[in-house]
């Protein structure tokens, strides 16, 4: 697809202007890149990178586009974080935050940044250990990296201060929903993927932590 074609169906999604697209060439270029040497994205959707990833990230601003500040837990390839970087470059009140535990993967998240002349701060380290590091956020997002029970608690202490969760899933989200009963309560929207008929995006505020017999 040409260029113009791409930026046609990425603003379908959100908005994307020319130098934001120019940042997402960059990203899209260096995974591509790093790719034959780290496994950043799963092989089989190399091919399909700007649907499968780029715009699947979008969906996330498109959710929220009033909210400046974000924590991308688990960035590993930069999925949704570095897109929301992206978009967060035109604003100068913004923060994103990229969480990776992964030296290598880091490595791949400074370098992007700095070439796309993004603000993102990128902080290696498990995300236990940095939490207390980095500001709270409005928006705390992960993708591709947990079961939503234990999401939940590495994301707690933003969302229990009023942080929402923008989440994706996959088709057995709702087995992971029943599996936070007696763990979690909170509020829920669940956003149907634009991308892909068996993906969610699950929107997760107020969240309280149950309190066991043990406790």
């Amino acid at each position: 697809m040409s260029g113009d074609v791409i930026l046609s169906e990425l603003s379908r999604i959100h908005p994307v202007s020319r130098e934001t697209f120019a940042r997402l060439k960059i990203l899209v270029a260096r995974i591509e890149e790093w790719q034959k040497k780290t496994n950043l994205v799963a092989p089989s959707t190399l091919n399909d990178i700007w649907n499968r990833h780029i715009a699947d990230s979008l969906q996330c601003i498109s959710l929220k586009p009033e909210a400046r500040s974000w924590v991308d837990i688990g960035s590993g390839g930069g999925f949704p974080g570095l897109v929301i970087a992206a978009i967060m470059a035109d604003y100068e009140d913004s923060s994103v935050s990229l969480v990776e535990s992964i030296q290598k993967k880091c490595s791949f998240l400074r370098q992007v940044n700095r070439q796309m002349q993004t603000r993102a701060q990128v902080y290696c380290g498990r995300i236990e250990d940095i939490n207390s590091f980095v500001s709270q956020p409005e928006i705390v997002t992960a993708r591709a990296l947990a079961a939503l029970p234990l999401l939940l608690k590495l994301a707690s202490p933003w969302l229990l201060n009023g942080a929402t969760a923008l989440f994706h899933k996959g088709r057995e989200f709702e087995a992971e929903l029943a599996d936070c009963d007696g763990l979690w309560e909170f509020d829920l929207v669940n956003h149907r993927s634009a991308i892909s008929t068996d993906s969610v995006i699950l929107e997760i505020r107020n969240l309280k932590q149950i309190k066991t017999n043990a406790e």
